[in-house]
């Protein structure tokens, strides 16, 4: 996924992000409300993790500018407090998920990833395309009855593939939701990548299931109609 992070403790932020790109997210961090809202407006996130309490714009006030526009993209919210009426304040104001500070990342994690599965309308964490099924809460990926070894790169393109199964997924989307301001890729990158995910989808003789559409993108799908 692609993921906002608004935060701004930078020690706190920089922790996170390392964490979520490690597990294949592409992450974009600013540290101030005014800032994060513009973000938030310009860019196709999958989820914003917003800290309440910020300088410029609080994070209740970016979440309720974004709703007002008719912005449902999913947000989890970061707070100091812990009172109920502040929890409920947040999700009555459109939040879909809360975390108190101090956390430990672990939790962060998951819960990013149940909202990502809320995103692609997932009820469990494994997807099933043909006989190749990814299980994204394990982070493992077999084909029949054999384990499929993928870089990171690898897992995070064909999981999103998965997520638009059936789509034609362009190029630009792509690019849009695997890489974030700092890790912009190269011209050929999906591609090459594209092409490694074949080789391994498909080293013992398998059906092709990344379908490219010449001029349009690739569709993950077992046939093409």
């Amino acid at each position: 996924m692609r993921i906002l992070l608004v935060e701004d403790s930078i020690r706190l932020a920089q922790s996170v992000r390392t964490g979520l790109r490690k597990l294949g997210h592409a992450v974009d961090v600013v540290h101030e409300g005014l800032k994060g809202l513009s973000y938030a407006r310009l860019n196709p996130y999958d989820l914003l993790i917003l800290d309440i309490m910020l300088p410029g714009m609080d994070g209740l006030s970016i979440l309720g500018e974004l709703r007002a526009d008719g912005d449902d993209t999913h947000v989890l919210l970061l707070t100091a407090k812990d009172a109920v009426e502040d929890r409920v304040g947040g999700l009555q104001r459109g939040a879909d998920d809360y975390l108190v500070k101090p956390f430990a990342f672990e939790e962060l994690a998951a819960r990013v990833d149940a909202l990502g599965r809320r995103v692609r309308g997932q009820a469990t964490p494994v997807v099933c395309v043909g006989d190749l099924e990814i299980d994204t809460a394990a982070r493992l990926v077999r084909r029949g009855e054999r384990g499929l070894d993928l870089s990171r790169r690898e897992y995070s393109l064909l999981k999103y593939l998965a997520s638009r199964r059936g789509e034609i997924v362009s190029r630009i989307e792509i690019e849009d939701h695997l890489y974030d301001e700092e890790t912009l890729p190269l011209s050929n990158v999906v591609a090459s990548t594209i092409c490694a995910l074949r080789d391994k989808l498909e080293s013992e003789g398998e059906s092709r299931l990344i379908h490219t559409r010449r001029g349009l993108g690739y569709v993950l799908a077992e046939a093409l109609s």
